[in-house]
């Protein structure tokens, strides 16, 4: 492998999902085209976690947009931590606002954006949005392309 991932401890193995968030390892990996302002896309259609009070599952399709500065995250281990929130409870907000803070701490990207466009239970879809600030005047960022909630109708 190059030097690039060298460091790496997940990608080119089998590897087991962590039991929860915390115990997730995000990994990242120089950017080469550092100095150079883009947006990476991650989409993640079926992201799921617990209801943290009747533990029954919530679905969402989240949408995670950034401005790399030196460091980008290795996509298995993002897909692994997006993987250990199956099994915990947190509400809605709490997961959405928690993963983008996380990888804005762990990256510390240019901008970072997460769309969380939460399933309805109880009749009810939550759309939840963070942002680490301005996004640069200068890059392109799409529209996320997701469609708001409108029911069967």
């Amino acid at each position: 492998m190059s030097h690039y991932t060298d460091n790496l401890t997940q990608l080119g193995g089998a590897s087991n999902a962590p039991d929860s968030p915390d115990k997730a390892v995000l990994e990242r990996v120089p950017n080469p085209q550092s100095g150079t302002q883009y947006v990476a896309r991650f989409t993640c259609p079926e992201f799921t976690s617990l209801c943290p009070v009747t533990g029954q599952p919530d679905f969402a399709h989240l949408v995670i947009d950034y401005v790399p500065g030196d460091f980008l995250v290795e996509s298995k281990s993002l897909k692994l931590y997006l993987q250990s929130f199956r099994n915990h409870g947190a509400f809605h907000e709490d997961c959405t606002v928690g993963i983008g803070r996380r990888l804005a701490d762990e990256l510390k990207p240019v901008w970072l954006r997460i769309g969380g466009y939460w399933f309805p239970r109880g009749g009810i879809p939550i759309d939840v949005f963070w942002q680490t600030g301005a996004a640069p005047a200068d890059v392109w960022i799409p529209d996320q392309g997701v469609a708001p909630y409108r029911g069967r109708g």
